[in-house]
């Protein structure tokens, strides 16, 4: 049985078939726009606030003509006249088809086969309708692009969730909060990037493909280069490529790029996704901290107008100074366990099995301080909150706090319970992190996938002398989240990973 849907569609194919008999191009190469819409409504207030008699002179003289493109969302057809609403990439404005009989044969029996979805120019005159909306008066009109499905319907807009992630062509179309999301997307990126600009740091782009998974804990996706014959892995961080730069003499670096990892996905991960990462010479953690609070809460001043961000049913507030705790005393409030006390993998997993935790056997002491943490910690961290100071096992690349060889400068940004930030002041020994490599290739359980590679060369270039370092990673895709106030990090990509239909 034919759907609905599929009648409509059938309907469209016989309208373009009709149009194509008259000689006309559905699909013409091009066409003058002499605004946008939102420039054209700019163009009638501006003249609206002249006095009458400027009014009727620029009227005269033609200079309310305007030459708009944009796609078809609502018809409204009354007697010979139609109202159409036109929407592009900056807005909306209505037309005004006055009396369609004015047209001749072949323009009269096109507007006839216009539907919502298609793309058109037209020119004509602006003018304030009696309800006072800013509206073309159509003079001419062109079929730019003949939408041959139909749309969703305007009613309740793109809800299925789904398909709205599939087809996000149709979300954007259909849903203008869904394209708001991705200009405010666009504008953080910017402000990235004129933030660490203004304060000396160079933009560079590092290897996608590289021969070792290396700079974090992570199953890599693998793929094989023909013309070399070798396994490449898609990059699951950007650290060791920048840290080399800084050995090289780039004192600010920083790179916002796509990683890559093979793992689950959920409201807070997806397997490919955008990543900041900035080292800077001369530097510590507490530096590095005070520069992300300053930069993330410049942004949401900036694109947002306020500190004050709506999350879920929290308002977050990201002016400086965030909230400063050790990760040892969070873990204590919120589990009740103090992990100084249990020195091993053995006797930690013993003490979280008493919460009725399930306890992977295979995970070492600091991804059991991970779980911990995912599991009682971040949970709570609603405001924006450092936690600061993290195992040695949790950190193989970050400097040991002086005084304290079982810990590092390390700290991790929350907000709105999710992690965003995470920031090393970066080992440079290169003694030092050869031990701690060879350290995990040895506690490597034959089937664990995520484990630090040894990056030889890395090691080699720290023999050069890398100076003091802070280095810093953000991920783009949960601070729009947050800032956006969504709840689904899918809602934040374009074109994320989903299962395919079967």
């Amino acid at each position: 049985m034919t759907s609905r849907l599929d009648r409509i569609a059938q309907q469209r194919r016989q309208k373009l078939d009709r149009i194509r008999g008259r000689g006309i191009d559905p699909y013409p190469y091009g066409y003058h726009r002499s605004h946008t819409t939102q420039q054209a409504v700019e163009k009638l207030k501006k003249w609206e606030s002249k006095d009458a008699t400027e009014k009727a002179a620029d009227r005269l003289a033609g200079k309310l003509q305007v030459n708009v493109a944009g796609r078809i969302m609502a018809i409204r057809r009354m007697g010979k006249s139609a109202f159409f609403d036109l929407r592009d990439g900056s807005g909306r404005i209505q037309l005004l088809f006055q009396d369609i009989n004015q047209f001749d044969e072949k323009d009269l029996e096109l507007f006839k086969d216009l539907d919502i979805g298609d793309i058109i120019g037209v020119s004509g005159p602006l003018l304030w309708t009696k309800s006072g909306e800013p509206t073309v008066w159509v003079a001419e009109f062109t079929l730019l692009a003949k939408s041959l499905q139909p749309l969703p319907e305007k009613w309740h807009g793109l809800s299925d969730v789904d398909k709205r992630y599939r087809q996000r062509y149709l979300d954007l179309i259909a849903n203008a909060e869904a394209k708001e999301i991705f200009r405010v997307r666009s504008q953080v990126i910017a402000a990235i990037r004129e933030f660490l600009n203004q304060r000396g740091f160079l933009e560079v782009e590092t290897p996608v493909l590289q021969p070792l998974a290396g700079g974090a804990l992570a199953r890599p996706f693998t793929t094989h280069h023909h013309a070399l014959d070798q396994d490449f892995y898609l990059r699951i961080a950007l650290e060791l490529h920048l840290k080399r730069l800084i050995i090289g003499g780039f004192d600010k670096v920083y790179e916002l790029g796509r990683i890559f990892r093979n793992e689950g996905i959920s409201t807070k991960h997806n397997p490919e996704f955008t990543m900041l990462e900035s080292y800077e010479a001369y530097v510590d953690y507490q530096d590095v901290m005070k520069m992300l609070e300053r930069m993330v809460s410049l942004i949401a001043r900036k694109i947002m107008g306020r500190y004050e961000i709506e999350f879920g049913d929290n308002n977050l507030n990201f002016k400086p100074p965030w909230q400063r705790l050790e990760l040892r005393q969070a873990i204590i409030k919120y589990s009740g366990i103090d992990f100084e006390q249990y020195p091993d993998a053995d006797s930690l997993r013993a003490e979280m099995l008493k919460l009725k935790m399930e306890v992977d056997p295979q995970k070492d002491r600091g991804r059991l301080i991970d779980e911990l943490i995912s599991t009682f910690v971040e949970p709570n961290m609603i405001q924006p909150t450092f936690l600061l100071d993290y195992p040695v096992e949790m950190s193989p690349l970050a400097k040991t706090k002086p005084g304290n060889q079982r810990m590092v400068e390390r700290f991790e940004a929350f907000a709105g319970g999710m992690e965003i930030a995470n920031a090393f002041t970066e080992l440079n020994d290169p003694i030092e992190q050869r031990e701690r490599f060879l350290q995990q290739q040895k506690e490597r359980k034959p089937e664990d996938e995520t484990t630090e590679t040894i990056d030889q060369d890395f090691l080699l270039a720290l023999e050069y002398g890398m100076p003091p370092t802070g280095g810093l990673g953000v991920g783009i895709d949960r601070l729009v989240m947050l800032l956006t106030g969504q709840q689904s990090i899918r809602q934040v990509i374009l074109f994320p990973q989903l299962r395919e239909k079967p």
